[in-house]
């Protein structure tokens, strides 16, 4: 049986475990984290995405935690609403289709627990170093002991760990959009009923939305940027940042400056893109954001881990766990889908994509090859 070291415990990995566990491999996962993590925005399963969920048994509950929202407001500078419907929203599209909205946690939480059982989890470490040989790959840890692997895959984000270790520096791949993102939750001070709010204040603006039968708002604050250097990259420093943006803001500038400054699941950080030639090299792959990040902008960075997950498991089966083989083959079946999604971040600077690339897009691949 092969084994494979997935890094990263988010959702590509864990997707990509429960496959590689299906077709016969022995996977482990090795996450830095103490555990699965909470927190996180409202993503969306679109597409040939919801096939692969449906093909793992999670269809029907993952239906069952959906964003249920009536509709979203417009706002101006001041909170006046200047527009609103009840057809859509930013954060899902068409409120009538069949594409899913999820707390990201939710997604996590429930693909964990569906793997657990039978896939070997590594909470609280990383991989520190990767050493091939003839016959697999040797990995340090930061705590565990070394072991060698047949395979490893980097699943483990924007600023990967095993991309940086295999392939060279963060910066060869990263593509900068102009702008970075902040999310977090807070208690439901503006009394929103399934209600989403948006707004635009100059260079910045957030979206709001209720969560956890509307006890609960999950803020997502952007403001435009270039790259900052790396002391302002720090989360502590990102924080103070996005604190002094909100202050700034005309309507409920300081009660979201504060629920910011308190919140424990803050995070922010740079839209952007990874754009590599390759994604393997030797015995080691990238998959979702560590190989091929969107960045929430596109709107499908979860679906590209569920589908990239989907197709790198079946590529190995395949190919009987011939790495060579099974690499070219999940790159070639997966660039145009990747190509096709990413562009969506970049089609409407400062707005979504139309509903007719998003359509192509996320429709733009089939999993039986």
């Amino acid at each position: 049986m092969r084994t494979v070291l997935i890094s990263g415990g988010g959702i590509a990995g864990p997707v990509l475990a429960h496959w590689l566990r299906h077709h016969g491999f022995r996977p482990t996962v090795v996450e830095r984290a103490e555990g699965p993590r909470p927190g996180g925005q409202a993503v969306d399963i679109r597409g040939v995405a919801l096939d692969v969920v449906d093909r793992m048994g999670l269809l029907e509950r993952l239906s069952g935690v959906r964003t249920r929202m009536r509709g979203m407001s417009i706002l101006d500078p001041e909170g006046n609403e200047v527009d609103r419907s009840t057809e859509s929203t930013f954060s899902s599209g068409r409120l009538d289709g069949e594409d899913i909205e999820v707390l990201r946690e939710d997604l996590v939480r429930m693909v964990y627990e569906h793997t657990r059982a039978d896939v070997e989890y590594l909470f609280g470490d990383t991989v520190t170093a990767l050493e091939e040989d003839g016959t697999g790959v040797r990995v340090d840890f930061a705590h565990h002991a070394s072991r060698t692997f047949d395979l490893v895959v980097g699943a483990d984000g924007l600023h990967s760990t095993v991309r940086r270790l295999a392939f060279g520096p963060e910066e060869r791949f990263t593509h900068h959009l102009g702008s970075y993102l902040s999310v977090f939750g807070t208690d439901n001070f503006l009394d929103l009923d399934d209600w989403q709010m948006w707004l635009r204040d100059g260079d910045a603006g957030f979206g709001i939305m209720p969560v956890r039968d509307n006890t609960e708002l999950r803020v997502a604050f952007g403001f435009e940027s270039g790259p900052l250097p790396a002391g302002l990259r720090e989360p502590a420093a990102l924080r103070e940042r996005v604190v002094g943006r909100l202050e700034a803001l005309r309507w409920e500038g300081a009660r979201l400056a504060d629920a910011a400054r308190r919140a424990p699941d803050f995070y922010c950080d740079a839209m952007a893109q990874i754009r590599m030639d390759e994604w393997s090299k030797g015995r080691v792959t990238l998959l979702g954001d560590a190989g091929y990040c969107p960045s929430p902008l596109s709107g499908q960075g979860t679906s590209l881990a569920l589908v990239g997950a989907y197709v790198l498991a079946d590529c190995l089966a395949r190919a009987a766990g011939d790495h060579h083989t099974a690499y070219a083959d999940y790159e070639r079946r997966m660039r145009p889908f990747v190509t096709a999604n990413q562009a969506l971040a970049t089609e409407n600077p400062g707005g979504p994509a139309s509903a007719e690339s998003v359509d192509r897009a996320k429709n733009g691949l089939s999993l039986d090859a």
